[in-house]
């Protein structure tokens, strides 16, 4: 019997190993313009973010927002958006990425009360769904489709 790994990597995904919290959080290694950091996987945040003491690490070219930014303990809070980004999730890569930058202070101090390390951002599902994301809850793997080679 063909394994959900064995049949994904068979139909051109890229296989990511995910870290399990102690806030039973998801984390994920990507990389933005050239640097590395440390994301929650989020299936319900719509946009993919980082927070606003990232914009040097990162080199983000940002501008204001009108949107304002709701999650899970906030609301109303002020964002700036950064376009054409690089993004690079294990083997799967995607250019001209927006990013949605905004005050992730409350998001760390709830992981760091819970003992778990402070992240650079939140992988949401813009990117999920341009990745054609596969998650394997159970032996904790993202699956990424990579481009078509024609």
């Amino acid at each position: 019997m063909e394994t959900l790994k064995d049949f994904l990597l068979e139909k051109g995904y890229s296989k990511i190993k995910l870290k399990l919290t102690k806030t039973n959080h998801f984390e994920i290694k990507a990389t933005i313009n050239g640097v590395k950091g440390r994301f929650i996987l989020d299936t319900g945040a719509s946009s993919s973010c980082v927070g606003f003491e990232a914009i040097e690490r990162f080199n983000l070219s940002v501008k204001d927002s009108e949107i304002k930014a709701v999650g899970a303990g906030a609301s109303d809070m002020l964002t700036q958006i950064s376009k054409s980004n690089n993004l690079k999730i294990g083997k799967w890569k995607k250019n001209r990425v927006a990013l949605i930058l905004f005050n992730l202070s409350h998001v760390n101090t709830g992981l760091v009360n819970h003992n778990a390390d402070p992240v650079d951002g939140i992988i949401g599902a813009d990117i999920l769904k341009k990745g054609k994301a596969i998650i394997d809850y159970e032996k904790k793997y993202l699956y990424l489709k990579l481009k078509e080679i024609s």
